[in-house]
């Protein structure tokens, strides 16, 4: 059976399925429901700026672009954009994906929550972007129309998303400060945990072993 939401056919192919089921099992309704809230919005988006991306990549893109918050990829300590990434790449290639797919997926994961430079990239890219900024911060709401946004919300509960969400980014970055130098991430660490202080630009500079 063809399953659409506001008017967007969520791609009908096994690596959709599993993909679903994987997220479904191994993150929380929190991280599922915003993950197919993301792919709605990013194909909705992608509509009204022909940008014309992949479904199903997009899809993967959209469903794994925060599974590092939950499923760290490795004992690594790296960004949790690099978890998710990593998962998505790997998940794509375990199932017979071209390594340039594989690559689209893992860059549009990977820079999800950089400014300024998704917009300029591949269709997958700029649209998981998109899709993250209105499901997280209201951006490009007043462009889409309203009983489509209320379709999508219907089907997929926002609930207590201001508040679960941002808790979900110090649980899942608590264990791991260092990793949000010189991102967004460390915005949530500075106001909700005590203690952090977030190391700037300038004082790593000032550190560094040259003599001027």
């Amino acid at each position: 059976m063809t399953d659409i939401i506001a008017g967007v056919q969520i791609p009908e192919t096994s690596a959709v399925t599993e993909a679903t089921d994987f997220l479904r099992e191994k993150t929380n309704p929190l991280i599922f429901h915003h993950s197919r809230r993301v792919f709605l919005f990013a194909s909705l988006h992608a509509r009204e700026l022909d940008l014309r991306p992949d479904p199903e990549l997009l899809y993967i893109s959209a469903m794994f672009h925060d599974a590092g918050l939950l499923i760290p990829f490795s004992d690594t300590q790296q960004r949790f954009e690099l978890d998710g990434a990593d998962h998505a790449r790997k998940f794509l290639r375990d199932r017979g994906f071209s390594p340039s797919a594989a690559e689209v997926a893992w860059t549009a994961i990977a820079l999800h929550t950089t400014p300024g430079l998704p917009g300029r990239m591949g269709p997958e890219t700029a649209a998981t972007n998109y899709g993250v900024l209105t499901d997280a911060l209201g951006w490009g709401l007043d462009r889409l129309d309203g009983d489509q946004v209320d379709e999508i919300v219907a089907t997929h509960p926002r609930g207590e998303f201001k508040k679960e969400f941002l808790q979900a980014f110090v649980d899942g970055l608590r264990d791991r400060p260092d990793t949000t130098y010189g991102t967004i991430n460390a915005d949530v660490l500075e106001h909700f945990v005590p203690g952090f202080r977030r190391t700037s630009m300038v004082e790593r500079i000032i550190a560094a072993p040259w003599p001027r």
